[in-house]
């Protein structure tokens, strides 16, 4: 193997650390820890809006960070504190001290995520050739961490179902598997050699009112925040409560996990022929589908192609924005652009795990959530449709 892909490798570790297992793995132990700590669906979503908090404040002084310590420092420090602070999930009860342990965890997952990101994108430079391939491995590593953690949680939560508070076990071996993963991060961390993160480059004259010419992709992509989460957050709760046994919710996280890491590769020519919103548009659409196909029929078969299809898409809505930008920007405005994008979909990120079990707390319990959250996804696709080409100002 070329070492620029043995190093993709082990930087994918950071996605799968700060997203599939800090973020996507609590999906797994939502169910017994609402049970054991008497929750509403409401609180039990706020615990993913916690997380998603943090991720925006972190991503919002992730540069400065870089700049004054390092990418490849705060990319291992980072992992460091994320797998610490999962491991305090486990020793505690109360509400507030695991809504603080939840933003903190997002604080670090987003250093982790950001900074890795751009130690890829490094590596992407010094490998033109293997490029988008080098990043798609990076991005597919959220498919490990899902993997990892659907084969290990539903385990541990198995093996300590006699014990007090047992969903404790489960945060952490989390930890212990994040840790394996920060060792790999540290050793890609000391492989690619470490320079100063780029200063913030001055906007360009009218950036604001290019930037606002993308209104109806960035209406779109904050609903596919507050849909996506909805569905990440509870779909195993769904499960659970339709009578899936242990070994089915296994192996329908694992399906996901897997077609995410396939993702990367699925919808590329998609992203490279258009330059308008229709990428974004269709994905949000069959997300929508995806969301709504458990809530429709409690059998096997359709709770599996479910998680294939929302495993094999949901990636590639966040891509379908770069691209979006990429087409569309001159160079000098990508991080801008991105930029914008990002934090609107932290804030769909925020609002959706709560909004959500609000309404699952209601009639219709989660079966309900979950159509609020398809909805979502749907009118992200009506408004990403709505959004043209930019043409020169």
């Amino acid at each position: 193997m070329p070492p620029t892909l043995r190093l993709a490798f082990a930087l994918s570790m950071g996605a799968a650390v700060s997203l599939g297992i800090t973020r996507f793995a609590y999906a797994l132990l939502l169910p017994p820890m609402r049970d054991d700590l008497g929750w509403s669906y409401a609180l039990a979503g706020g615990m993913n809006t916690a997380n998603a908090v943090g991720y925006l404040v972190g991503a919002l002084v992730t540069p400065a960070l870089m700049r004054r310590f390092g990418v490849s420092r705060l990319l291992v420090v980072g992992a460091v504190l994320a797998s610490l602070f999962m491991a305090g999930s486990g020793f505690v009860t109360a509400a507030p001290a695991l809504l603080l342990q939840r933003l903190l965890a997002g604080i670090a997952s987003a250093w982790v995520f950001v900074a890795g990101g751009l130690m890829a994108a490094r590596l992407g430079e010094a490998d033109a050739s293997r490029g988008g391939l080098l990043l798609g491995i990076y991005y597919g590593g959220t498919g490990f961490g899902i993997l990892a953690s659907a084969l290990l949680v539903p385990q541990v939560l198995q093996a300590a179902a006699g014990e007090p508070h047992g969903w404790a076990w489960a945060w952490w071996a989390l930890a212990v598997a994040s840790g394996v993963a920060t060792v790999l991060l540290a050793w890609a961390g000391r492989a690619l050699p470490d320079r100063p993160a780029p200063a913030p480059a001055a906007a360009a004259p009218g950036a604001p009112v290019a930037l606002r010419r993308f209104g109806w992709a960035l209406a779109g992509y904050g609903f596919f925040g507050i849909g996506y989460i909805g569905y990440m957050t509870f779909v195993i709760a769904l499960l659970r409560e339709q009578g899936a046994s242990a070994g089915f919710v296994t192996l329908f996280y694992a399906l996901l996990g897997i077609a995410c890491i396939a993702s990367s590769r699925l919808w590329a020519g998609l992203l490279d022929r258009y330059r308008g919103g229709q990428p974004q548009a269709l994905l949000n659409g069959l997300l929508g589908v995806a969301t709504l196909l458990p809530v429709l029929s409690a059998s096997a078969p359709v709770a599996l192609v479910s998680g294939l299809l929302f495993g094999g898409v949901f990636l590639s809505v966040v891509a379908s924005t770069t691209a979006l930008v990429r087409h569309n920007l001159p160079s000098s405005r990508w991080a801008q652009g991105i930029s914008v994008f990002t934090i609107v979909f932290a804030f769909g990120q925020i609002v959706g795990p709560t909004i959500t079990g609000w309404i699952s707390d209601g009639p219709g319990g989660l079966a309900r959530g979950l159509v609020g959250s398809a909805i979502a996804l749907w009118l992200g696709a009506v408004l990403a449709s709505r959004q043209h080409a930019l043409e020169p100002a």
